[in-house]
């Protein structure tokens, strides 16, 4: 079984970047599987097909795989100092315009490390604001999560680090139960080419919703 054509955003004889569904494993963890992850499917396609990076479970979007294992050591070895990654997410309540998140955060492993979010905010509504982020530094689990749960603006319908009062009446409001945040773009030095490579992915259709029912909810109200 394979993934929607459209799902595929970019393909050469070395790289494949798919966009991730949010609900949806890049590599198989640990716990039931209630679907195959990713990489299972892919596979049945690309043989030997190796993920360079992930995307936690409710996240979507862009994903980079390489095909072979020549690519994946080319990209290593850069330590990845030259992707640009960028996210979209709706967070409670009303950020600052634009601004960074600078707090040290526990690794996996174990002990601090520095990391720094960017954000912007595109759009900002009563309830929520509709903003890009960057992670400039880190690019640790939950950083994005994290970072604006300590800045008391934490990402919508987020239960482990969000506002469980707050989420419970959007979702009464809104009809939704899981967060929003979508990896929209990745940029960056084609391993083999060395041309400079930027992928998007389109903004998932539940995003696309709740982004219309709050601008037309918005617009009673004026």
């Amino acid at each position: 079984m394979s993934i929607a054509p459209e799902r595929i955003l970019f393909e050469d004889q070395w790289l494949l970047v798919v966009s991730k569904l949010a609900s949806e494993l890049v590599v198989q963890g640990k716990g039931r599987l209630d679907r195959l992850p990713l990489l299972d499917y892919l596979r049945e396609t690309y043989p030997g097909l190796t993920p360079v990076h992930r995307l936690d479970f409710e996240t979507s979007g862009v994903v980079l795989f390489v095909k072979d294992s020549d690519t994946l050591k080319k990209i290593l070895n850069t330590k990845f100092e030259q992707w640009k990654k960028k996210y979209l997410t709706l967070v409670k309540g009303r950020p600052q315009k634009a601004g960074f998140i600078d707090h040290s955060l526990l690794a996996r492993t174990g002990g601090l490390i520095p990391a720094r979010t960017r954000y912007t905010v595109l759009e900002q509504f009563i309830p929520c604001a509709y903003t890009e982020v960057s992670m400039e530094k880190g690019g640790l689990h939950h950083q994005i999560r994290k970072h604006f749960a300590m800045i008391e603006h934490p990402l919508v319908l987020d239960e482990e680090h969000g506002d469980k009062k707050y989420n419970r009446e959007f979702t009464q409001y809104f009809h939704y139960q899981s967060f929003f945040l979508h990896a929209s773009s990745l940029e960056i030095p084609h391993p083999v080419t060395g041309a400079q490579l930027k992928v998007e992915s389109p903004l998932p259709k539940n995003f696309d919703e709740v982004l219309k029912k709050i601008r037309k909810s918005e617009e009673g109200l004026r």
